[in-house]
């Protein structure tokens, strides 16, 4: 069974709502995986309602720009479907300011999820031993 995501105001049943009786699982990470989630959680939410902020192509260079807004803002915002937060963001710019230019065309050309999540892995990636002794 999928797992769901608990209703802001009621406890006792999820977003897409599902008494809470009949829910095995509750996803808890945050942001909830999307793998493993009712799609009717995600359909629901207040956010997924809101209009995008921005539309993206791939190969679209000015998504770079408007992840740099969201950055100077410190506001969320929801680019092709999907909200990126300010971390997110933040992070992507991280690594595509030290990319060299072939990597940053290679990375063009993914839509602008895939773009945001390959430059995340690519932070995890180098930043996976800084707590560790």
């Amino acid at each position: 069974m999928s797992a769901h995501i608990r209703h802001p105001r009621d406890v006792r049943q999820s977003v897409c709502g599902l008494p809470a009786a009949d829910v095995r699982r509750w996803e808890t990470e945050q942001p909830p995986r999307q793998d493993h989630t009712c799609e009717d959680c995600y359909t629901l939410l207040p956010e997924a309602a809101r209009p995008d902020d921005a539309h993206h192509p791939p190969g679209d260079a000015t998504l770079i720009d408007t992840l740099r807004r969201i950055v100077a803002t410190r506001q969320y915002a929801k680019i092709d479907g999907v909200l990126v937060d300010v971390w997110s963001a933040s992070v992507t710019i991280l690594i595509w300011d030290r990319l060299r230019d072939d990597k940053r065309h290679r990375l063009l050309a993914l839509p602008s999820h895939e773009l945001i999540l390959r430059c995340v892995a690519i932070y995890s990636r180098l930043h996976q031993n800084d707590g560790r002794k």
